[in-house]
């Protein structure tokens, strides 16, 4: 959790050198979900993420340099720098992409558990959104799917209450717990506290090892709170669209310093787990600063299947490759 918060506070310092030209939706605050669910994974099951995916990316096993260089938009981003802050991607560790259109994955995510089903893998899949995609069709058709067909599938809700900087009560009813509608599918549920991180693990590894055994989908709905603006490196309290003293109540929450309290960590037990992150990070800047941008002859490879490609999973006749290629 610490190494997540100081790459994100990373960005934040760098972000008005003007160098990073994307967008960035930074997750500071919400660290214990993002490590408690991927510590549940095994590193050849799969996690797809929105807009607010930099934990997920990290904590799922993506690589630093590669992802600072894709923010920088290098070609040694892990996208080909072509996709920025909100597409990242890392086949090797399982974390299959994110995309910033909100709820876009789930239905992705659901294909893609259904996909490896069939290929009777062993595969879990992790979907990670906000609230918001509750107000979306795709996750109720996607949910019913997974449900009839028992997917190797999680739901991970973060609830961080806002979208943009719209709170829920002017998106969803008062009286909607939005585990309960998820229950009401079918599917078993959990509630509970996103800021701890032996919480967030410990219901995590039970709904994957349910998925796991063919059981099916869960749906997880952990509660946090983002510190910093929606989108960007800033603080943006005077904005006053967060209630009263709800940001300081929620920061006296902060998943670090809370864990770090239960931990008994001293203040030079903290700078000594600092040191060599810090060092990391100086270290990925650096070396993705450093690499080059994408060249001319490089702005169209990986975006679609090349010419001749075949699908090692679906037996296709000479013929019909060459009616696909033409």
């Amino acid at each position: 959790m610490l190494r997540l918060t100081l790459i994100e506070e990373a960005i934040a310092a760098r972000y008005a050198e003007q160098q990073m030209r994307c967008p960035v939706h930074l997750s500071i605050g919400q660290e214990a979900v993002s490590v408690g669910v991927c510590a549940a994974l095994n590193r050849d099951d799969f996690a797809m993420s929105g807009h607010r995916s930099h934990g997920h990316y990290i904590a799922k096993g993506g690589d630093l340099t590669r992802m600072l260089a894709e923010i920088y938009g290098k070609s040694t981003g892990c996208a080909g720098g072509k996709g920025g802050s909100m597409h990242l991607v890392d086949l090797d560790c399982g974390f299959l992409g994110a995309v910033p259109i909100v709820g876009s994955t789930v239905g992705i995510a659901t294909g893609v558990a259904f996909a490896e089903q069939r290929k009777k893998s062993g595969r879990v899949i992790v979907a990670f959104f906000g609230e918001a995609v509750v107000e979306a069709g795709i996750l109720h058709e996607s949910v019913n799917f997974a449900i009839l067909h028992k997917l190797p599938i999680v739901y991970l809700c973060e609830n961080n209450l806002f979208s943009v900087y719209s709170p829920l009560n002017v998106r969803q009813p008062d009286h909607l717990n939005i585990t309960e509608l998820m229950k009401a599918h079918g599917m078993r549920g959990y509630q509970g506290d996103g800021n701890n991180v032996m919480e967030v693990y410990k219901e995590t590894k039970n709904a994957v090892a349910h998925a796991r055994k063919g059981e099916g989908p869960s749906f997880l709905e952990f509660f946090t709170y983002r510190k910093r603006e929606h989108c960007g490196p800033n603080f943006d309290n005077h904005l006053d669209y967060r209630a009263g003293n709800e940001y300081d109540q929620w920061m006296k929450k902060c998943p670090l310093e809370r864990t770090a309290a239960e931990l008994k960590l001293s203040p030079d037990d903290y700078m000594k787990l600092r040191a060599p992150i810090d060092a990391e990070i100086e270290t990925a800047f650096a070396t993705a600063r450093a690499a080059p941008f994408p060249t001319l002859d490089q702005i169209n490879t990986n975006l679609w299947a090349e010419a001749g490609y075949v699908n090692p999973y679906e037996d296709r006749t000479d013929y019909q490759l060459q009616q696909r290629t033409a």
